[in-house]
């Protein structure tokens, strides 16, 4: 099971989640968000995830082309485009500057949930209202649920990720909202509590 906990602001936030086992952090550049960072800073925090784990850069109101160039800069491992401001085109640009794309979109979008229809090499699936904490309806998935590198993500915490993981039968799960004390405040015990029940949950449905 791949973890990314996301919208991770400080070293201890990177530190900790790093020591829980996930597999990506996700550090996000938005006007609107919380959990926003400047560049620089987003720089730094970058330079500090270690070898074996992503680094994931999200945007959601940054043209691709500029976004695409920043992770260059940034040195990130991947650039996740979330939400309905990114079409196809859009993943084309980006592409022709930054190969390794995520695709963030919600089902409420009427997607194409196929893994790569954007040339992304993962797909991650949210609730209408990135970064809210809301759950979603799964049962959507009973009829577009995607096949290969996709991450279910929305409304997740320590307490639901294992039901939510044998519902959706991902092959990764995002958190942010749901490991944190306040809005972009991340809580340390919450990170290496949903990581572990992740990880467990997933051991044991194999």
């Amino acid at each position: 099971m791949f973890v990314k906990v996301c919208g991770l602001r400080t070293v201890a936030d990177i530190d900790v989640a790093v020591a829980a086992g996930a597999d990506a952090v996700g550090l996000v550049i938005s006007r609107t968000s919380v959990r926003g960072l400047e560049p620089d800073r987003a720089g730094r925090l970058a330079a500090h995830v270690p070898p074996g784990v992503l680094s994931v850069l999200v945007v959601n109101d940054t043209p691709a082309d500029a976004a695409a160039r920043l992770a260059g800069e940034l040195g990130v491992g991947a650039l996740q485009l979330h939400g309905k401001a990114y079409r196809e085109e859009d993943f084309a640009v980006a592409a022709g500057i930054f190969p390794r794309l995520w695709r963030a979109t919600s089902l409420s979008e009427r997607p194409d949930t196929r893994v790569g229809a954007y040339g992304e090499e993962v797909l991650l699936l949210d609730s209408p209202r990135a970064g809210s904490g809301e759950p979603w309806d799964l049962s959507l998935l009973e009829t577009a649920r995607p096949e290969g590198a996709w991450l279910l993500a929305g409304g997740l915490a320590p307490e639901n990720v294992a039901e939510a993981i044998d519902r959706a039968r991902p092959w990764g799960v995002d958190v942010s909202s749901g490991v944190e004390s306040d809005p972009g405040v991340k809580d340390h015990d919450r990170i290496r509590t949903f990581v572990t029940a992740a990880k467990q949950a997933a051991s044991r449905e194999a």
